[in-house]
């Protein structure tokens, strides 16, 4: 499974040491963090992560894997 996970602003300053299976774009104010979610405890895993951090995910959503192995966003 595929997610993004859309958050208002830069994003939390340590994306990559918090979420290092994830990654990050940035598109106009928001940031999108996206990556493979191996199962549900994985999802809840990643939002507890957020709200650890005090970062609100304004949107999240799962996307159909890329079929020719990109890692961008599917941003719409």
């Amino acid at each position: 499974m595929r997610y993004e996970f859309r958050v208002h602003g830069p994003g939390p300053a340590s994306a990559a040491e918090v979420f290092p299976e994830l990654e990050a774009a940035t598109l106009g104010e928001d940031t999108i963090l996206y990556g493979a979610v191996i199962d549900e405890a994985h999802l809840f895993g990643l939002l507890a992560r957020f709200r650890m951090l005090g970062v609100l995910v304004t949107k999240m959503r799962q996307v159909p894997s890329p079929i020719d192995g990109s890692r961008a966003p599917l941003i719409d």
